[in-house]
């Protein structure tokens, strides 16, 4: 075969291989095999490597082939990736409709249509199409700036490198499929059958399992190696066209059920189940049918997208905060399963609690496997009435956290144990008692806790805290372990001696990481009262407790040598912490410990506001979500430095709700209670 001959060859083999892609990928036809295509591509293969010169880059062979990267770039997204705000009941729901249709022009609001999608479990990407032909991928991240993950998507067969288009059923899609700019983004997802041989793998080979089809799919997409994200055999399916222009011209879609069609067309997967409706009640009906259906999946979800089908409506309601108001997620109830309890093992915490933790038969809820929930405390274990070996109902708050939520009586045996709390720490051995709770009343607690200074597990959990809280992020949990496992140190203070020299030697750390980390060490020698008291893991103390104290006492010295009294008169803190604090700073190895600190370098700033005015005083923020001008801690330090307050919940008394990107559940109840929510822009306005 000559060179020409071997061109067309290529050019049409390619078209087929793009072809099966098409049909086993989104027409989801039976009759193409894995043999077919492995057949087409081998002989492409050939033809590539006789002739070297004629190879595309987006050959279908040339989905793995690459060397690993060393680092992720980060992207900023041209248009940012929003996320959206749940519903969890049909009243949640009639009150979203009752919002949007209030915006909406009246003669629209009584012929709004709704389309609704099925909501996979998985990692929301961005795709950039230049002239038809697949140039970038990139993870959300905060929505402004993720990663680019391109070399890891190509290995993924559902996304397609070239744009295909379904002429016949649409000529829209041809024009789309070569134009100088489209932008895809869909959802990354891992079935769970694949999830079920994975982990058997896992175990074979005495690795950890994967926890669920969402952990495994992000983790496989953000392997710096792409031959390691092909074997997890990954799927893609698209459900928006953000932006799409030809020649600068952008192009419009009246409807968002239009751009699904059109990425069928395209040759994207787009998820079955989708339907346009024409009213809420009909919404309801969707929604039902989705979730008699789900379980069958072979995909994770949790709910169903609903959104205003209309582009026009959708741009007239626009954004608040980090959300669309034209779009909602319906989040299902949380799965149910049944179990057995094995045994209950307690659990050491930082400051020493100990924390009851239920192990039972590793059972399927919510598309991932769990062995083990929390009981919190022994009034939950009391309250559920739960015994060792009890039959109990396990469900996943939000589809992720597990919990036990009721003991089936019915089904004891005669044989089932009562818990009791263990009189010495499992970890040190050492005395275990219960204390008063952090209450201004005389409660008795239902914790209990080591009283061994020393205890390894407090230590630990100790060291971990204390640099989350200093912000040294180059040293995790591991790192620590292996630190103490190496006798480096013994507690946090020694981080603060440590040297390149130290690191550099042990296996698994080169020159440059050991100089990271020590750098990193260093850069947060220097620290202001409240957030040094923080790191000190002083029971009762959270990161509020220390700000009151340092506001109060201005100096680590006066907040040391304090009474109990004077301690007491410090806002917000009742008698229980008080004596926490005072018993803290007049224990002999707390006081060691703090002088170690101090004579290997760290800095305690003494506290005082710098700012020009103080016209936040009085007000009361919560934030909640991710900013992208500032972390989280660099908006409390302005908030605070401009005398207003920082809390953790909110109530009626809070007087601002700052609402980044992925906000929890505080936005819901902020708007609940009546509280004013402010964007990050209105936030940076005030400021």
């Amino acid at each position: 075969m000559n060179k020409p001959e071997a061109k067309k060859r290529i050019e049409k083999l390619q078209g087929q291989i793009e072809d099966l892609r098409y049909r086993y990928h989104v027409l989801n036809d039976p009759s193409v095999t894995d043999d077919i295509k492995d057949s087409l591509e081998k002989e492409l293969k050939g033809l590539e490597v006789e002739f070297p010169d004629l190879v595309d880059i987006h050959s279908p062979t040339n989905r793995v082939a690459g060397t690993p990267l060393d680092k992720f770039v980060k992207v900023q997204h041209a248009v940012r990736m929003l996320s959206l705000n749940d519903v969890f009941n049909e009243e949640e729901l009639n009150e979203w409709e009752v919002r949007v249709k209030k915006l909406l022009p009246e003669d629209k609001r009584e012929t709004v249509q709704f389309f609704c999608e099925v909501k996979l479990d998985g990692l929301a990407v961005s795709l950039i199409y230049k002239d038809g032909v697949f140039v970038q991928g990139a993870t959300r991240g905060d929505g402004f700036v993720g990663e680019d993950v391109t070399q890891n998507l190509r290995t993924i067969e559902s996304i397609p490198l070239k744009l295909y288009f379904n002429l016949q059923k649409s000529p829209l899609a041809r024009i789309l499929s070569s134009n100088n700019y489209l932008e895809v983004r869909g959802e990354i997802v891992m079935r769970r059958s694949v999830l079920k041989e994975l982990n058997v793998r896992q175990e074979k080979e005495g690795k950890s399992l994967f926890a669920n089809t969402r952990n495994a799919a992000a983790g496989a997409v953000r392997q710096l190696d792409r031959s390691l994200t092909a074997q997890r055999r990954l799927d893609f399916f698209a459900y928006d066209i953000v932006q799409s222009e030809m020649d600068g011209v952008k192009f419009p879609f009246a409807t968002h059920s239009t751009k699904h069609e059109i990425l069928a067309d395209l040759g994207f997967k787009v998820y079955p189940h989708d339907e346009i409706t024409k009213d809420l009640d009909e919404v309801k009906k969707v929604l039902k049918k989705i979730g008699k259906l789900r379980e069958k999946f072979d995909y994770g979800t949790d709910g169903v997208v609903v959104s205003v089908d209309e582009s026009e409506l959708q741009g007239q309601l626009g954004i608040v905060g980090k959300a669309p108001r034209y779009m909602i997620a319906y989040k299902y109830p949380a799965e149910k399963a049944t179990t057995q309890v094995l045994d209950i093992s307690v659990r050491v915490g930082r400051t020493g609690v100990l924390t009851p933790v239920a192990h039972f038969k590793p059972t399927l809820v919510a598309g991932s496997t769990v062995a083990k929930a929390t009981l919190h405390n022994i009034d939950q274990i009391e309250r559920l009435g739960l015994r060792i070996g009890d039959t109990v109902v396990i469900q996943k708050a939000g589809d992720v956290i597990p919990e036990v939520v009721e003991v089936l009586l019915k089904l004891r045996t005669g044989k089932e144990k009562k818990f009791k709390m263990a009189s010495h720490c499992p970890v040190c051995g050492g005395v275990v008692e219960q204390r008063v709770a952090a209450s201004k009343k005389d409660t008795q607690s239902v914790a209990y806790f080591c009283t061994n200074q020393q205890c390894p597990a407090k230590n630990s959990r100790g060291m971990q805290h204390f640099v989350t809280i200093f912000e040294i992020y180059e040293v995790g949990p591991k790192i620590l372990d292996r630190f103490q496992k190496e006798g480096l140190i013994s507690d946090a203070a020694d981080l603060f001696t440590l040297g390149k020299e130290d690191i550099q030697g042990l296996d698994r750390f080169g020159e440059k990481s050991a100089e990271n980390i020590v750098k990193s060490i260093q850069d947060h020698k220097k620290q202001p009262l409240a957030k040094f008291i923080y790191a000190l893991g002083i029971l009762h103390v959270g990161e509020q407790t220390a700000e009151d104290l340092a506001k109060y006492f201005h100096t680590l010295e006066k907040a040391m040598g304090a009474s109990v009294e004077d301690i007491n008169s410090v806002e917000n803190i009742g008698p229980v912490v008080s004596k926490s604090v005072y018993d803290y700073f007049h224990t002999k190895e707390n006081l060691v410990y703090i002088q170690k600190l101090l004579k290997n370098g760290v800095s305690v700033e003494s506290y005082k506001l710098v700012a020009s005015s103080l016209k936040l005083s009085g007000k009361t923020f919560v934030i909640t979500g991710t900013l992208s001008a500032m972390s989280r801690d660099e908006a409390k330090k302005k908030i605070k430095a401009l005398g207003g307050k920082v809390t953790e919940s909110v109530s009626k008394q809070t007087s601002y709700v700052v609402v980044g990107t992925e906000p929890g559940s505080k936005a819901n109840k902020a708007e609940q209670l009546g509280v004013k929510i402010l964007d990050e822009q209105k936030f940076l306005d005030i400021l």
